[in-house]
């Protein structure tokens, strides 16, 4: 091989590692800037509210506390959540983001109603689960009562039991609290009462009383 040759190939080789080097670099510049933009602004930032949306339940949030959780301006939150409005508000979805006193959460469809109904028929003939009659006994003594009070006294989340007892109209809203963050107060229907067979709450059997002082007295026997 002559030294022109020689040369000519070097040349080449030179080309081709330099141009591996700039594809090479080309993409490390692409993915740090596409890591540089997840962290700057999260693309899955409705999913995270619709989440948040999700937990709350039936008491709902208010943009200034949403906005305030997610770090965002109140008015980039307002967005989000009208963007979250349109999204839901289409066919697709059987539910839908409501705002009630500038309190959004998530509700049915009144285009569920009729199958929930159905879904939950066979509670009038079949036993109420201990959890159910649990719930169910809290609310009728205590009525009208919040979410927050009757998970105290049952010590576990209510949230759930509390759509299941209203999709079997046993019970239903009644307004709510003056307590802060206004949560929902429950209250017993005339379906709970037809179902029990009672003409009025004050013949429901009374409550054991306890005696405090000797409570006491037993504790340090």
């Amino acid at each position: 091989m002559t030294d022109m040759e020689i040369y000519v190939l070097g040349r080449e080789m030179e080309k081709e590692e330099a141009e591996r080097y700039e594809t090479n670099e080309s993409r490390v510049r692409k993915v740090e800037k596409i890591k540089k933009l997840e962290v700057e602004e999260p693309g899955n930032i409705e999913a995270i509210v619709e989440g948040l949306l999700y937990i709350v339940g039936d008491d709902g949030i208010r943009p200034e506390q949403l906005a305030v959780t997610i770090d965002r301006s109140l008015e980039d939150t307002e967005v989000i959540l009208n963007n979250i409005q349109r999204k839901y508000a289409s066919e697709l979805y059987g539910i839908e983001l409501a705002a009630y006193g500038k309190v959004y959460k998530f509700i049915s469809k009144k285009a569920v109603y009729p199958y929930a109904q159905e879904l939950f028929h066979t509670a009038k003939h079949n036993t109420l689960s201990q959890s159910a009659l649990e719930t169910l006994a809290i609310i009728a003594y205590k009525q009208p009562v919040t979410r927050v009070e009757i998970e105290e006294l049952r010590g576990v989340g209510a949230d759930m039991m509390l759509r299941k007892l209203q999709a079997r109209n046993l019970i239903r809203e009644a307004g709510r609290s003056e307590a802060p963050g206004r949560p929902i107060l429950y209250e017993v229907t005339e379906e709970f009462m037809d179902s029990f067979k009672l003409y009025t709450l004050n013949e429901l059997p009374d409550l054991p009383e306890y005696n405090n002082d000797e409570e006491n007295e037993n504790l340090f026997e």
